[in-house]
């Protein structure tokens, strides 16, 4: 169980193209490589999973206990896993540590390698290596530099060996390998022009400029003690997922725990299919971008109609964030045209100029429903910028003191902005395979 991690000083450090880069290396050499994220992020483990060609995972303690992450960490690794930090290193909630990189290094006792964006910089590299040293105790055991040319980088290799730290290489800048943004930040992987073609291209620059060896070298193959989690089928149903560009944003652990529960899934396209799948006993309608491709999804006017008829008919339905908007009546796209959706949520979505009730929340169910009982807790989170006239009263949400109600709430539907870790709490994905499992044994009996 190998693994090392990548983390940095700041956002936009270059986190994510080092990952691609080294994860390419090492596939295109034959070696078994699985990546995590740090943090509640899904774009980033989009790009992940377009280079390995296998899931990407995440690791979050604010959703997940030590023992989960330790647990999750063991049983989705490779030869060697290859951890991809959030923000900066040190950076978690409200100015602590807790939910942040080094965290989960601590909990997963992972060796660190520390990324650093040394444009326009030079001796001042050393002050801010010097200063993440010895911050905290840590495992950070070498640094990666990013934007910087070979002759620079042959500057800054001796002031890492003065303070102990062992230099891994450098990536020069390189236009045609830049990775896209968009404002939820890396566009997704699907969507980028020519992306296999960037990520060799970006695998050759770390053959060249890189040690790979070094850090191959670094990361630790010591076992973590955990207790295993895995779950007991509860009942067989078949649930249908949403899945295309506009439809993307999944943890692939929460997917994994519904088919440990019994659950087929069967992914469709709400942008190209013109039916949901036969026989399904559930729905899952994930984030995305459904404000990009409203034109689209408007004039499938037959999907439209399949969704709002399943969930009217009592399928249970967990629609989140991208989901949660397919469901209302309109939609306004960035343009602010307006289009038709599927008209079981009541009232529009529309795009508001700032990011919108951002970050971690904590949730509890204020009324029975389709994921758990009245009094029912679990951890979010939310990343939008789109808002709704229609956000619904079934759970009580806090975030550093701020209180609202959210997510509309039937004993078949939960439908709301927050996005769920099922690891946070495992009895609400339980309660939604029992729910599909109910209405499997209702249609039977009729």
């Amino acid at each position: 169980m190998k693994r090392i991690m990548f983390a940095a000083v700041n956002s936009g450090s270059g986190k994510t193209t080092v990952t691609c880069a080294v994860l390419q290396y090492l596939v295109n050499n034959g070696v078994d490589a699985v990546s995590f994220k740090c943090g509640p992020d899904y774009i980033d483990t989009m790009f992940h999973k377009s280079v390995i060609g296998a899931p990407s995972y995440n690791l979050d303690s604010f959703f997940m206990d030590d023992n989960t992450i330790k647990f999750l960490l063991n049983r989705n690794s490779a030869d060697i896993s290859i951890i991809e930090g959030v923000m900066g290193f040190y950076d978690g909630i409200n100015f602590t540590e807790h939910a942040s990189s080094y965290e989960i290094s601590e909990i997963t006792e992972t060796p660190v390698v520390l990324i650093m964006n040394c444009k326009s910089m030079a001796n001042s590299a050393a002050a801010v290596i010097k200063g993440f040293l010895e911050y905290r105790p840590n495992r950070i055991c070498g640094v990666i530099f990013n934007q910087v040319s070979m002759a620079t980088y042959l500057r800054l290799k001796p002031i890492c060996e003065s303070l102990g730290i062992k230099p891994l290489g450098y990536l020069p800048f390189y236009e045609n390998a830049k990775l896209e943004n968009r404002y939820l930040g890396l566009v997704t992987a699907a969507e980028v022009n020519d992306l296999k073609a960037k990520l060799q291209k970006l695998a050759k620059m770390a053959s060249e400029t890189l040690d790979i060896k070094g850090i191959l070298d670094m990361a630790d193959d010591a076992p973590l003690e955990y207790t295993d989690l895995t779950e007991k089928k509860i009942a067989d149903v078949r649930v249908a997922v949403a899945r295309d560009v506009a439809f993307c944003f999944y943890y692939e652990d929460n997917l994994r725990l519904l088919k440990e529960l019994g659950a087929e899934l069967v992914e469709f396209s709400p942008l190209a299919d013109k039916a949901l799948p036969e026989n399904i006993d559930g729905l899952f309608l994930g984030g995305g971008y459904p404000e990009i491709y409203a034109e689209v999804l408007a004039e499938n006017t037959e999907m439209l109609a399949e969704i709002k008829r399943a969930v009217e008919s009592g399928i249970p339905c967990i629609a989140e964030c991208g989901g949660f908007m397919y469901l209302h009546e309109k939609i306004r796209d960035v343009t602010g045209q307006e289009y038709k959706m599927a008209g079981v949520i009541k009232g529009a979505c529309f795009k508001k100029e700032h990011l919108q009730r951002f970050g971690y929340l904590e949730l509890t169910a204020n009324r029975d429903g389709v994921l758990c009982e009245k009094g029912g807790k679990i951890r979010a989170h939310e990343f939008h910028y789109y808002d709704s006239d229609s956000n619904g009263d079934g759970f009580d949400a806090v975030k550093s003191g701020r209180e609202w109600k959210c997510i509309n709430v039937r004993d078949n539907l939960a439908a709301g902005f927050p996005h769920m870790n099922f690891y946070a709490n495992v009895d609400f994905a339980k309660s939604f395979i029992r729910k599909c499992g109910d209405r499997k044994n209702a249609d039977k009996r009729t």
